[in-house]
């Protein structure tokens, strides 16, 4: 019986992990959400038709930073995904739904 009992504890202790793996997965994609937002915001900077040397320029800067700012909401967006994933296999491991 207290075979069972330590199983159960373990897969108790796992799905806690998995949970907390799934909540910081959600994190991570709030976080590419929020680059998301800020895009948009650059891209409205983007349209602004300012015809002076440091608007040009000013534009220029806006888009470079908006290009990263795109890699690393990419990157975010990978990195919620292989979180995602990591968290199924945790729940895989403890003999969890789909094991």
């Amino acid at each position: 019986m207290a075979v069972l009992g330590a199983k159960s504890a373990d897969f108790l202790a796992c799905a806690s992990r998995t949970y907390e793996i799934q909540q910081l997965a959600a994190r991570v994609a709030r976080c590419a959400d929020e680059a998301d937002a800020v895009l948009a915001s650059l891209a409205r900077l983007e349209l602004q038709t300012w015809q002076s040397p440091a608007g040009r320029a000013y534009r220029v800067s806006v888009s470079l930073q908006a290009a990263s700012l795109r890699r690393s909401r990419d990157a975010l967006l990978d990195a919620a995904a292989a979180v995602l994933r990591h968290a199924q296999n945790v729940t895989l491991s403890a003999g969890g739904p789909g094991s």
